[in-house]
């Protein structure tokens, strides 16, 4: 050291045990009020701290970083209120040690405003490196610029440095020479220091009113032992030795057990505001105009929104003036607390009154939020007004929604009826799969829809209850389904293959076994109430076995023919030998009456083409079989091996109920929502529709308009294509880009888009749904040039049509997302790959989509973007191009 100095005293931060601490002192210069673009996109910040007269209230955070990674949680200042300037004078202890410290620690501070229910903005961030370039911690007073409108930046190359290394900047090298005489580099003179830092303070104010920035001073300080003081010097023990700290680590979170432990205040006041004791004024309570809005806005909320502790109270105060709006009864239920006896009374009283919810919203009671028995019974005596048609539409989320329910009650349901049937003696197993030489004779005579009720142990319609016994003793979800299933041949279909599909679960979790075991209770009595449900039940059963037969003896086939040696024609010339040999497949239909395909059971077939039977180009191989029917023309379809069509049966299933939703607003855009099966996890039917993709048409035709003028020729109407064909090319684009966009499809590529020589476009093959997409950079709505092109581009009549098509539909699933999310929920827990990766935000994908927080007219903007986005995403083609180079390597 100089001579002006005795000697340095110095402390190694290895060594130093402590915690390190700032204070925050003051904040200076003005800020900027936001941009009238700011403010269109957030209202709110009309009433934040920047139009507040006079000083806002602010607080500060302080956290250390390494690497941009957190070191310790955050500090933040205590409340102040300001009047004339922004002054905290806090000092702040943070929660790590100066030990801890690596060389290149971040002190990252970021000033923030409130301007509304937990919600901040930050005024601005700064960032400062902990130690200096000679290893020397931080002591005393700084000036730190203040970047504004952002969070401090805490990684290496920083955008928010407190202190910039511009050799203009005056205080940055006042600040320096300052450092030095209080280090003992120069020389104290105290009549002339105290002129030079008046004159110091007076040039940094100056510079600070000219700067554009705010700046916040901090103070760091000084280490004092035994009146000595010392600096702190960074130092790692067994520093010759390589030595790494931990800064990647996550930081822990440790719950506070006073903010997890119950108010007792809260809780009392919960139980008071709805004990029985409110009850005769509540009756009578009306809402203002302001209070009506608010309760009609929380109706609408989309159905798993939770809701604050100050909405459930209000919708609890206000019950029985909601009870005439059947929306609110969801949001009702939502707010009671199912712990508390005295609260379910009054809310299943009041359940037995409210004005009844359509059968779409009742699907939301089933799923697992709502575990109140009479809650769901209540769900299902709302189910029982659909007409068949309609409840096939999401009979595989009823199906699913059985995860949900009392097992033991379900199982109680078997073991009662077992002990009917072994006082009536009537010799039968009640397998589902009888003797083949069983004569049917033996079929109840009793009426079909008594007989099963009875036999499910199903109450009596003509019995005369008070509302509340009513919903105690309604049918519970298993009852009812079995009891639809029993009087409805294609409701009975389906139903037996979904309890199928759940019934092998090769999940050896003991959760996962429960489930299994309660699908296998559910199967078994579905067997016996059709056995016990007359002769058209009785029948139904016998049709299902020969079903179940039917596809096992096609698994053996497939199986077969995959054992077998050469290329795929050798095999296809295989399969069509063992299909005209009865003997060996034995699948041969002139021995039974007309199957129902489970893929469709409205389609009886009868045999199966042998000639026509053939094997796809693909890894697995999928069987292309042509079935003879009684009433129609002949019937394709593929049976897939090997592969698990659940998540391909979920798309398929959204896109008719999306279909069926549009044309009840008069919009038939043609779509083609083919039909699939799953039939074990591992195998299923797909209905096959004649068509060629869309890479093939171009590379045989060159464009789409050339294959419709071949096969749909039109002399002087546009583009020399038959216009109905143009209009159904037209309406599908439209129809499936919407829908694909709503299910977030991804990979998707010229390949797996199909094309009709009607001029229908549809889409094939859904292994990736809700946003995931093995594909960089994925254009929002699959829209190739190609296909605008084929409009006639972007400027044409039939591409502005696509648009207003588009617009239209999107409003018209939008107004349904209800029913949508609700059939979503109960699919979390199906075994669907693309659901599975992320469960608890399968229905938060889904509704982002939806964008319900937009008025119609800010939807209809918001579509239009993601069209323009689409149209001219670039990345799509790249993508395009370099999958048709890998189809062309593989072939």
């Amino acid at each position: 050291m100089s001579g002006m100095t005795d000697r340095f005293n110095y402390v190694y931060s290895c060594d130093l045990d402590v915690n390190v601490e700032i204070k925050i002192g003051t904040l200076e210069g003005e800020r900027e009020r936001p941009s009238y673009t700011e403010l269109l996109e957030d209202s709110m910040l009309k009433f934040s701290g920047a139009y507040t007269e006079g000083c806002a209230d602010l607080y500060v955070t302080c956290q250390v970083f390494s690497d941009g990674r957190p070191l310790s949680l955050a500090v933040s200042t205590s409340y102040k209120a300001f009047s004339t300037r922004w002054n905290w004078n806090e000092w702040l202890v943070l929660p790590v040690k100066y030990n801890d410290l690596p060389r290149n620690a971040v002190l990252a501070l970021t000033i923030w405003d409130i301007y509304g229910p937990d919600k901040t903005i930050p005024v601005g961030g700064t960032t400062l490196p902990l130690f200096g370039k000679r290893g020397t911690f931080r002591q005393g007073m700084h000036d730190l610029k203040v970047w504004p409108k952002v969070e401090a930046d805490p990684q290496h190359n920083s955008s928010t440095l407190g202190k910039t290394k511009d050799k203009n900047d005056q205080m940055s090298r006042l600040a320096k020479l300052s450092k030095k005489h209080r280090d003992g580099h120069m020389l104290k003179v105290d009549w002339l220091d105290r002129l030079t830092f008046r004159e110091i303070e007076m040039v940094n104010e100056k510079q600070k009113r000219d700067s554009n920035f705010m700046y916040v001073m901090i103070e760091f300080p000084f280490i004092n032992y035994e009146e000595m003081e010392y600096t702190v010097v960074y130092f790692e023990k067994d520093g010759d030795e390589p030595f790494n700290y931990r800064t990647h680590a996550d930081v822990v979170t440790i719950p506070d057990p006073e903010i997890l432990a119950e108010n007792l205040v809260e809780s009392k006041h919960h139980k008071l505001a709805r004990s029985l004791r409110s009850g005769p004024t509540d009756r009578d309570m009306k809402p203002d105009a302001k209070t009506r809005d608010l309760l009609n806005a929380i109706a609408s909320y989309p159905p798993f929104k939770p809701l604050t502790s100050e909405e459930q109270d209000l919708i609890w105060k206000f019950r029985f003036y909601l009870c005439s709006q059947k929306k609110a009864l969801t949001k009702f239920l939502k707010c009671v607390n199912w712990k508390l006896h005295l609260e379910v009374r009054q809310a299943l009283e009041l359940l037995s009154r409210w004005s009844p919810i359509d059968a779409e919203d009742a699907l939301e009671l089933l799923s697992p939020i709502y575990q109140h028995p009479t809650v769901r019974k209540y769900a299902v005596s709302r189910l029982r007004q659909a007409d068949d048609e309609d409840l096939l539409l999401y009979f595989l989320q009823l199906v699913q929604a059985l995860k949900y329910e009392n097992f033991e009650e379900i199982k109680n349901g078997v073991d009662n009826l077992s002990t009917r049937r072994d006082s009536m003696n009537t010799g039968d197993t009640g397998t589902l799969y009888p003797d083949k030489d069983r004569s049917l004779s033996m079929l109840s005579r009793a009426s079909s829809h008594d007989s099963i009720l009875d036999a499910l142990g199903g109450i009596s319609p003509k019995s005369e209850e008070s509302p509340e016994s009513k919903l105690e003793k309604e049918m519970d979800l298993a009852t009812f389904l079995i009891s639809r299933a029993c009087n409805n041949s294609n409701l009975a279909n389906f139903f037996y293959w979904f309890l199928s599909v759940e019934s092998i679960d090769s999940d050896t979790s003991a959760k996962n076994q429960k489930v299994t075991e309660m699908y296998h209770v559910v199967m078994k009595r579905f067997s016996q109430a059709l056995y016990k449900g007359g002769p058209d039940s009785r029948l139904r059963r016998a049709t299902i076995s020969r079903q179940q037969m039917f596809i096992e003896k096609l698994v053996d086939l497939v199986k077969m023919i995959s054992r077998e040696s050469g290329n795929r024609k050798k095999k296809s010339e295989r399969l069509q030998a063992l299909l005209q040999d009865a003997e060996v497949c034995k699948i041969n239909f002139s021995d039974f009456e007309p199957l129902p395909l489970p893929l469709d059971p409205d389609v009886k077939v009868y045999a199966i083409i042998p000639e026509k039977a053939a094997l796809f180009k693909s890894a697995l191989m999928p069987c292309k079989l042509t079935f003879k029917t009684m009433d129609g023309p002949d019937y394709v379809a593929i049976f897939k091996h090997g592969d698990d069509l659940r998540q391909d049966q979920l798309v398929l299933q959204m896109i008719s109920l999306m279909d069926k939703l549009l044309r009840r607003e008069n919009l038939d855009l043609k779509l083609l929502p083919y039909k699939v099966l799953a039939t074990s996890s591992k195998h299923g039917l797909v209905q096959y529709i004649d068509s060629i993709n869309v890479a093939d048409v171009l590379d045989k035709d060159g464009s789409i308009q050339n294959f419709f003028r071949k096969h749909a020729p039109a002399e002087g109407a546009p583009y020399g294509i038959s216009p109905e064909v143009m209009d159904n090319y037209v309406k599908s684009c439209a129809g499936y880009s919407v829908i694909t966009y709503v299910l977030g499809v991804g990979d998707r590529h010229l390949d797996n888009l199909m094309l009709t020589k009607t001029g229908k476009l549809f889409h094939i093959d859904f292994g990736y749904i809700l946003g995931r997409d093995p594909k960089p950079m994925p254009s929002p709505m699959r829209l190739s040039k190609e296909m605008v092109e084929a409009m006639g581009g972007t400027s044409s009549e039939h591409f502005h049509e696509f648009k207003k098509l588009c617009y239209t539909s999107f409003l018209a699933i939008r107004r349904s997302a209800n029913l949508i999310l609700n059939l979503f929920s109960l699919t979390v827990d199906a075994n669907i790959p693309d659901i599975a990766l992320e469960p608890d935000k399968t229905v938060k994908k889904v509704q982002d989509k939806f964008v319900l927080h937009l008025t119609d007219e800010e939807a209809v903007h918001y579509m239009q973007n993601v069209i323009d986005v689409s149209v001219a995403a670039m990345m799509a083609a790249i993508v395009e191009q370099l999958h048709k180079m890998a189809q062309y390597w593989r072939k």
